[in-house]
């Protein structure tokens, strides 16, 4: 069932609850109010009838009761359908009857009614009430009184005729503005529809009209242009990836079959065998590297929830880190400057490997990027209340504003950094490392002067 439609039918069964709940509340009070009208009518009927038949046994030689007896007189002759009046005694006995002369039957329990409401409601709108008329030196007397209703049965019968029929004619009359309506209000929907299956991967550049309002179509055409331009980066970046990555992984697989293919043109001795190995070596340790770079970068964009994170102590890792580099880079001087307070541990919440991976890169950029540097590579890990922060300075080569806006993209390299050994992965996996960790990198340096890597993680409180 399309929206159209279950939208046009449930807008038609609310009017219809509502209407049908009107017309009954009309339908019930209008016979609640006539029912009501009509015993009243019954019951002075009665009474008329009472003052009838007792004034007129008396004398009427007082002038004063004339004009109220020629009243009761008038009253008298306005007869009720069907109607029947008697008089009975408190002994249960007829004392007198008017109107038709029937064979019902007188509730016996009126006759020892002790105040309470006498009345009836029988089938096809009769009525029976009774009440106590008290004579002057006579006694009480039961008065009741029988008729019908008709003219409230015909009038109710006509309402309900109308409110059917209206009920009716404004059901349809509903159903088929409701399913106009329905269809105004999601013409921005189907037009949206429509543009998003024209959408395809080879021309994410487009975007879905009509998201300049404030209602829900417009926010859901917003929603989904904000998801397409996350899609378009994406789909850029993979492209990008996909080419650089092509391009570094072509070059030591074309120097190890180089290598190969020289060495099987002719025979050679031992020493230009091991030299053949030896670059063959080398250019496969470049691959394992380029490789495990890969690896790693694929590891870092993860979802944080599948990353194993503990608690880990930030100035213990660096310690780690700079171990390692100078393993690696024993000609590299790296200054430690630990600024932590007394009372303030630099504990972040983290995986390991990733973190250790992240400080490696910056702190081998800085070794690579500054040979031949008077001064030392500084690093500086820094706490506060809510972060911790690694900065690491060195005054190397530097770069351009230009590069420096690009050291997150993978495998780019600045001009001046084509001869120094390395792929362009070690900012962007780290970038990417520090994401997942919900902290942030930032790097600042100047062509020449050298290079400020900054690096904040949120501290873990302990």
């Amino acid at each position: 069932m399309s929206i159209r439609l279950r939208l046009a039918l449930q807008f038609a069964a609310i009017v219809a609850c509502t209407l049908l709940l009107f017309s009954a509340l009309i339908y019930f009070f209008t016979y609640l109010s006539r029912s009501q009208s009509f015993e009243e009518s019954l019951r002075n009927r009665a009474l008329v009838v009472a003052h009838v038949y007792f004034d007129g046994t008396q004398a009427k030689t007082d002038p004063r009761s004339r004009p109220g007896y020629s009243r009761y007189l008038r009253q008298f002759y306005r007869t009720l359908p069907d109607e029947e009046v008697r008089i009975y005694d408190l002994n249960g006995r007829l004392v007198f009857r008017e109107g038709m002369n029937t064979n019902r039957a007188l509730p016996a329990e009126w006759l020892a009614n002790n105040g309470q409401r006498m009345a009836q409601k029988l089938p096809n709108w009769r009525y029976t009430v009774g009440m106590f008329y008290a004579v002057p030196e006579r006694g009480r007397f039961l008065v009741v009184a029988w008729s019908k209703d008709a003219d409230s049965e015909q009038k109710l019968g006509t309402l309900r005729t109308v409110l059917i029929t209206g009920l009716l004619i404004s059901l349809v009359v509903t159903g088929i503005g409701g399913w106009i309506f329905a269809g105004q209000a999601l013409r921005p929907m189907r037009l949206a529809v429509q543009e998003m299956s024209s959408i395809t991967a080879s021309d994410m550049h487009r975007r879905l009209s009509g998201a300049g309002g404030q209602d829900e179509v417009s926010q859901l055409a917003r929603t989904f242009n904000s998801l397409l331009d996350r899609l378009q980066t994406a789909f850029v970046g993979q492209r990008t990836f996909v080419r650089d990555a092509s391009h570094e992984l072509r070059t030591p697989l074309t120097v190890l079959i180089g290598e190969l293919e020289v060495a099987l043109l002719q025979p050679r001795s031992a020493e230009e065998y091991q030299q053949v190995l030896r670059n063959t070596l080398d250019a496969a340790r470049l691959l394992k590297d380029l490789t495990n770079g890969l690896l790693q970068i694929a590891r870092a964009s993860d979802d944080p929830s599948q990353v194993p994170l503990a608690p880990l102590r930030l100035d213990e890792l660096l310690l780690q880190a700079h171990e390692e580099v100078q393993r690696r880079h024993q000609t590299c001087r790296i200054d430690l400057d630990f600024q932590l307070p007394a009372d303030i541990e630099p504990v972040v919440s983290g995986n390991e490997a990733l973190l250790l991976s992240a400080a490696l890169n910056v702190l081998e950029n800085a070794c690579k990027f500054s040979r031949g540097a008077r001064r030392p590579v500084l690093a500086t890990l820094g706490a506060n209340a809510r972060h911790v922060k690694l900065e690491v300075q060195d005054w190397g080569v530097g770069m351009h504003e230009a590069d420096r806006q690009q050291v997150f993209v993978p495998f780019f390299r600045a001009d001046n950094a084509r001869g120094v050994p390395g792929h362009g992965i070690g900012l962007p996996l780290t970038h990417q490392i520090m994401e997942l960790h919900g902290g942030s990198i930032q790097v600042h340096s100047q062509f020449g002067q050298g290079t400020r890597v900054v690096l904040e993680l949120p501290r873990l409180d302990t």
